[in-house]
């Protein structure tokens, strides 16, 4: 069995290898690949990681093969790239990775123990604040992240550093308080612009606390809403399906007629995406 694991490792090495052989040359003989710049890949990259994470939501473990080589094909290169201007390459990432991966895992690389994956989280977030001197635990929350992500890495931070609420009771209540103040609110929320934004601020109070509930409860809220969306995708589609097939235009319909459309598309078999859960 040792010796298959060692085979296959050294075929996995031959691999990357080959990888990085053909970026080389791509990179010299090709026009398109030998105008791409870091600048230019990132908005590509950006694609290729929602089109991986697509093929997770749909449990698609071929088409995830796919994706993931079209990232680590990016990933090579930002690194061939950098190699160019004499910065670093990808020996570079690989190591500092390696490295950070051993620093920050003292409970395996080192003496420290722990007792169960809360420890570790919260170890890591420590080591995190000392390496890259924030002030702050939030302060290595990227900016640019979606707000409703953004919401659950503010949240696990908090968390990791000793700060969160004991017994998830307590953070529905804290979802009912929240959905009681924005009600109250957008009761007022035409009567000036002032109480317009008043609602607003508590509407993100809301989501921001159900995001909380979300976590406790074990549900990743991003995956959760984004099965939402195509579950609300595939029923409108049929809807629009259906009514053409009879005949008939969206714009001739009454609310009352499209749902009748709608509860049948209600009774279609579900797909088989994975529950999304905040383990994944």
């Amino acid at each position: 069995m040792e010796n298959t694991s060692s085979i296959r490792r050294q075929e996995q090495l031959a691999a990357f290898g080959r990888l990085l052989d053909v970026l080389d040359r791509l990179r010299t003989e090709c026009p398109w690949d030998q105008k791409q710049t870091l600048q230019s890949l990132r908005h590509l990259t950006i694609e290729e990681t929602y089109e991986l994470s697509d093929a997770i939501l749909r449990n698609d473990l071929s088409d995830l093969k796919k994706e993931l080589g079209d990232v680590m094909l990016h990933l090579a290169f930002y690194a061939k790239i950098a190699s160019e201007t004499g910065h670093f390459d990808i020996a570079d990432v690989l190591n500092a990775q390696c490295d950070k991966l051993i620093f920050r895992h003292p409970h395996i690389y080192g003496d420290t123990k722990v007792n169960d994956e809360e420890d570790v989280k919260r170890n890591w977030e420590q080591i995190k604040l000392k390496e890259k001197g924030n002030s702050s635990v939030l302060g290595g929350v990227p900016t640019s992240l979606p707000a409703l992500v953004k919401a659950m890495r503010i949240q696990e931070k908090a968390r990791g550093a000793g700060f969160d609420w004991e017994r998830k009771e307590q953070v529905w209540e804290k979802v009912q308080e929240e959905l009681q103040e924005f009600g109250t609110e957008y009761l007022d929320a035409q009567v000036s612009d002032e109480a317009q934004q008043r609602a607003a601020d508590e509407f993100g109070d809301l989501l921001f606390s159900l995001v909380n509930f979300a976590r406790f409860a074990g549900i990743n809220p991003e995956e959760a809403l984004e099965r939402t969306n195509r579950k609300f995708i595939r029923r409108f589609q049929y809807l629009e399906t259906e009514a053409a097939r009879e005949g008939y235009r969206l714009a001739e319909l009454t609310l009352a007629e499209m749902d009748i459309y709608w509860e049948r598309a209600k009774q279609l078999p579900t797909t088989n995406d994975p529950i999304p859960t905040s383990k994944n």
